[in-house]
């Protein structure tokens, strides 16, 4: 994957993650709380992409095509909805029941119900982080994926796999931090935590992937219907 180009959003993701830093270096912010917000933020990143998928569904397409081991096939928007949110929503449920477990930051160690304890968690600061986040994903989604165009031509498999490339390196940084956490070494962690994020966020083109894969997906389409029309004529 090749490194990508800056840009505006770049920038202002930037000044978001360096944020949280500052106050845990110099305003005395509780880095736990902090890191429990870098769990959430898997959590609103899903959230967004539903909220996305859901738009393109209503208003651009409300069907697209799925490759199910070479068998092409077009089907309902609401089904690619619906296997994001069970797939990722896995991911996101062991990743917090594994940071959970370990930090030992949430009093409540039953199974569900430490959700419930989530936001006495945060306290003020992790709060006040977590509505940055809120803010700057909502801003995000507006410009880059609405006002930009990207919505209308966009397919729904590379949409709904968009989150995937950063959350396999948010998981194990995050579950990382729950370790340095239970052995009192946040505050350094917490810096290594913010690089490396923003390191695979600015600096691998993830997106480039995915369109050399959909690339391919098209190419595979391709073959299949000229095979098919050939069978017909023969």
């Amino acid at each position: 994957m090749k490194l990508r180009k800056l840009t505006i959003s770049d920038y202002f993701l930037i000044i978001v993650n360096l944020i949280p830093v500052y106050g845990v270096w110099f305003e005395g912010w509780n880095a736990a709380q902090i890191f429990l917000v870098f769990c959430l933020e898997t959590v609103i990143i899903g959230v967004f992409n539903i909220v996305k998928m859901a738009c393109v569904t209503l208003f651009v397409k409300p069907k697209d095509v799925w490759n199910s081991e070479g068998t092409i096939t077009k089907v309902s928007g609401l089904f690619f909805i619906i296997f994001f949110t069970v797939h990722y929503g896995f991911f996101v449920f062991i990743q917090t029941q594994i940071f959970f477990s370990v930090s030992g930051i949430l009093e409540n160690k039953s199974f569900f119900s430490s959700y419930r304890d989530i936001p006495r968690a945060l306290g003020s600061d992790g709060q006040l982080v977590l509505l940055i986040f809120i803010v700057y994903y909502t801003l995000q989604t507006f410009y880059d994926f609405f006002l930009s165009g990207e919505y209308k031509t966009i397919s729904m498999g590379k949409l709904m796999f968009q989150p995937y490339g950063r959350i396999f390196i948010q998981q194990f940084v995050v579950i990382a931090g729950a370790v340095f956490i239970a052995m009192g070494l946040n505050t350094i962690f917490i810096m290594i935590l913010v690089f490396v994020k923003l390191g695979f966020d600015l600096f691998i083109n993830f997106d480039d992937f995915l369109n050399k894969a959909e690339l391919k997906e098209k190419e595979k389409m391709n073959m299949l219907e000229k095979t098919n029309t050939d069978q017909l004529k023969s």
